[in-house]
């Protein structure tokens, strides 16, 4: 099993979650919330309003998401669904765990005592002026920004 720290339209209550849990997909498990140790650019861009977490650390804030253990069927569906590694490039990061699971379902694969390392869809391939763009802490599609997200580009 693999860990994933989604942060944009895969979380729960958001367009894509429902990709999350087909079984056809593979399985995925939610385990708990988290932020990124580091701070990213997270922004809303291109005709779909599609949430980027611009590889630049040390700029922007701790992002907030959700982690979930995956199987290799939905690493390999998750891949493909977020177009790595041309869109998006998965990437190990640090995640701080908020909240996690059952007390008796400990995570594996600790750095430190509060956080966990997890694949992350980020991109290093953005436009330069996304980022002038207004920069997120926590993505919700329905959010105030009044840019929700379309898959219809």
């Amino acid at each position: 099993m693999n860990y994933i720290f989604v942060y944009g339209t895969l979380k729960k209550g958001q367009p894509n979650y429902h990709q999350m849990t087909d079984p056809n997909n593979g399985k995925a498990v939610f385990k708990g919330t988290g932020r990124t140790v580091d701070e990213y650019p997270l922004v809303i861009a291109q005709n779909g309003n599609i949430p980027f977490l611009m590889n630049v650390p040390g700029t922007g804030h701790r992002i907030a998401g959700e982690i979930y253990s995956v199987d290799d069927q939905m690493l390999q569906f998750l891949d493909e669904f977020e177009g790595c590694p041309d869109m998006y490039q998965r990437t190990i990061k640090r995640i701080e765990i908020l909240k996690w699971g059952g007390k008796d379902d400990s995570p594996e694969g600790r750095a430190a005592a509060n956080t966990i390392e997890c694949f992350v869809y980020s991109t290093t391939s953005y436009q330069p002026e996304w980022l002038s763009l207004p920069y997120l802490d926590c993505y919700d599609s329905y959010g105030t920004h009044g840019l929700s997200y379309s898959n219809h580009q």
